[in-house]
């Protein structure tokens, strides 16, 4: 058995009429995948799940099929939830400031994730399974409902792969294991067609024209420091509404800033004019400080992706110098960089 609360989970499960599926309030190919699994599991399983996120599902990841049915409503009766693919509470800011918050934790709450810098400070969490080897929370549902028998249907199987294709980069991230491989090939033996999945997500993530334009002034005003190891760029926020309904400013410019020769981190901060800002980091090999440095602003993550939201009201400019700052030392720790 891959997991000691496997049993746990299934006692709850079975208890359960109505469970209902959270997402954080940054849904990405992970989340909403393994979301999407875990609903065809549990209709297997003759429940009636709901999917709940407390934002909109970005354009970006409408190709997996039912992103549709997720929901910023939450029914008002319900046996049970399961949140996916976080274990922090700053994530679950729209849930926490909502009336569903009452709701969720007066029920018992099953977290699966797979985090390794976060500890899970959820409150109201029952059980929790945070899979520290686990490459993508898909990883977790397909380990967990081994032990517990569940069936995966065909969808179940391609939302699982198309979870571990994203947060493993197309298996190309250093968290991708021998273990990832062998689910793979598994869910390909049973059926799921892997290269539809690919041609769906470039479909998806083609660009309208605007954004093309847009992205060469994004890598217009880049900026490098640390002898040219780190990449900056921030998207204010009337650029967040004008081009976020069509493409995420930091997945748009990241790649690209990380093939800039010597880049190791390259970091996007969202600006909002309600003070938020929120840090994307992704690092190539060799400069795997994200999660630590995610973790000092209170977000998480990865070793090579990760991400953090600042609500105290600092300046903008003042986050982004203790930012680099801290970027810089964690990197010269790694590399030697001075």
């Amino acid at each position: 058995m891959s997991y000691k609360e496997s049993d746990q989970i299934k006692n709850l499960v079975e208890d359960a009429s109505k469970v209902v599926i959270i997402q954080a309030d940054n849904p990405d190919g992970d989340s909403l995948a393994s979301s999407l699994a875990l609903e065809q599991i549990l209709h297997e399983l003759g429940k009636e799940p709901h999917l709940y996120c407390g934002v909109d599902i970005p354009d970006y990841l409408k190709h997996l099929r039912g992103w549709d049915r997720v929901s910023k409503d939450m029914p008002s009766q319900f046996d049970a939830s399961i949140i996916v693919d976080t274990s922090a509470i700053i994530l679950l800011e729209k849930l926490d400031q909502s009336q569903y918050r009452s709701w969720v934790a007066s029920k018992p709450v099953i977290v699966l994730d797979h985090h390794s810098d976060v500890a899970c400070d959820i409150p109201y969490a029952t059980i929790v399974i945070n899979d520290h080897d686990a490459v993508a929370t898909g990883e977790v549902v397909y380990k967990l409902a081994n032990d517990l028998s569940w069936t995966l249907n065909l969808q179940a199987k391609t939302h699982v792969a198309s979870s571990i294709l994203s947060d493993s980069l197309g298996l190309t991230s250093d968290g991708t294991t021998a273990q990832t491989y062998r689910i793979m090939a598994d869910l390909i033996e049973s059926g799921v067609d892997r290269p539809a999945l690919e041609e769906a997500r470039r479909a998806m993530t083609k660009m309208v024209e605007p954004v093309f334009r847009y992205k060469a002034r994004l890598i217009e005003r880049t900026e490098l420091f640390a002898e040219g190891k780190i990449a900056f760029a921030s998207v204010p926020h009337e650029e967040l509404i004008e081009y976020s309904p069509m493409y995420n400013p930091a997945p748009l410019i990241q790649t690209d800033m990380l093939q800039v020769q010597d880049v190791l981190v390259a970091i996007v901060f969202k600006v909002y004019k309600d003070g938020k800002i929120t840090g994307s980091i992704r690092c190539n090999s060799g400069g795997n400080i994200a999660a630590e440095l995610a973790t000092h602003f209170g977000g998480g993550g990865h070793p090579y992706a990760a991400g953090f939201k600042v609500t105290d009201g600092r300046a903008a400019d003042q986050l982004k110098s203790e930012c680099i700052n801290l970027a810089t030392e964690l990197l010269g720790k790694v590399n030697n960089i001075q």
